[in-house]
């Protein structure tokens, strides 16, 4: 699994950062990969990328805001036309299925492959046998979310040695065996699987926050997780702006990703005043006080 930056700034494109948009690549779990927010121009972006849009099984929208879905549209029609047919669900807050149907009513436009809308509120969002999505409702001015992907625990490695030596050996029934699973053998033989598993693997949490001010909800959203993702519209001196805006500084990223004990911290969503060399600048703002965090530049690839 990878996070890939599509986009990393705040409110208009600049000539060094795109609008918002990520990437989370589910390889290794899953074939396919999921889109987090869409500004304009993030087709463009995906097309200088690996993301495939044939394979996007999921877009979550964090807020309505023109810099987080003005791109939805002309992926859509985009994927469309290049006759793709495998489904996408769209998850967003409500309002989010009005913009779509009418954008593709407006332009005449329509889609050769199924689109499920789940206009969304507060709690779990989605779950399978890998991931549970949990929103979190935070501080803007218009109705926005962030998103607590949490993958389920794995099961252990499989002792393969120990397999053999109890005369068990290789077949088409190892891999129900690889999951914990009960099963009869061909000699009759029955063999509890979950008896020959190592510790279970703890699954991943990933944050990753829409736009907001400093916000109560922020404990529950990144308690203790592998990798939050946080907007850092300004820095700290314009503290007092990026909050009446429903936005963060630097230094209030960090510290909230201090204060829910969190592994690391990606900041994004900067303010298009900040060019590349302010860069250092704003990141040690973060780092004073959360040393595990990195900024996140456009086409940013993070491992998780």
């Amino acid at each position: 699994m990878e996070l890939l930056f599509l986009g990393t700034g705040a409110g208009t494109p600049s000539r060094q950062r795109n609008v918002t948009s990520i990437a989370l690549n589910l390889q290794g779990v899953r074939s396919g990969s999921w889109l987090f927010d869409c500004g304009e121009g993030t087709q463009h972006q995906i097309l200088r990328s690996a993301v495939k849009p044939g394979k996007l099984e999921k877009i979550f929208i964090t807020h309505l805001h023109g810099d987080h879905i003005f791109g939805l549209p002309g992926l859509l029609t985009s994927r469309s036309m290049n006759g793709i047919s495998e489904g996408i669900t769209l998850y967003g807050p409500p309002g989010i299925k009005t913009f779509v149907e009418m954008s593709l009513s407006l332009s005449g436009s329509w889609l050769t492959f199924p689109l499920e809308i789940v206009e969304i509120g507060a709690g779990e969002i989605f779950s399978d046998e890998h991931f549970r999505v949990t929103a979190f409702p935070l501080t803007h001015p218009v109705e926005c979310y962030g998103f607590r992907i949490e993958e389920h625990d794995r099961p252990g490695t499989l002792d393969a040695e120990r397999l053999l030596a109890d005369g068990i050996k290789p077949g088409r029934l190892f891999q129900q065996l690889k999951l914990g699973k009960t099963v009869t053998m061909e000699d009759g033989r029955v063999v509890d699987g979950s008896r020959y598993l190592g510790p279970a693997i703890k699954g991943r949490t990933l944050a990753i926050f829409g736009d907001t001010a400093p916000t109560a909800a922020a404990s529950a959203l990144a308690a203790e997780a592998d990798v939050v993702v946080h907007e850092a519209t300004l820095e700290a001196a314009m503290e007092e702006k990026a909050n009446g805006r429903g936005h963060s500084s630097t230094v209030q990223a960090a510290t909230m990703a201090k204060d829910a004990r969190a592994k690391k911290l990606i900041i994004t969503h900067l303010s298009s005043r900040y060019l590349r060399e302010d860069a250092e600048r704003l990141l040690a703002e973060c780092r004073a006080i959360f040393p595990a965090t990195d900024m996140a530049h456009d086409f940013a690839l993070f491992p998780l």
